[in-house]
């Protein structure tokens, strides 16, 4: 899925997803780099974020994938 990292005036990294309207804060993350690993947002998601430099400029719209997701049959 889509979703556009950006941070604050405050420094605080957050998610937003526009297909659920849903923008929530960064409260984990897995590696100090962010990419490449996985990030645990307020709401309780997951998501595995690319691998891209350290110094990637904000904001950035990635391709993700939630970990712990529900497959249907």
């Amino acid at each position: 899925m889509k979703v556009m990292i950006r941070k604050n005036h405050e420094g605080v990294l957050s998610v937003y997803v526009a297909k659920k309207d849903l923008e929530e804060p960064i409260v984990a993350m897995e590696l100090a780099t962010m990419w490449g690993g996985s990030v645990t947002l307020a709401n309780g998601w997951q998501l595995a974020l690319p691998a891209l430099a350290a110094d990637t400029a904000l904001p950035i719209t990635v391709d993700v994938r939630r970990i712990g997701e529900t497959q249907g049959p």
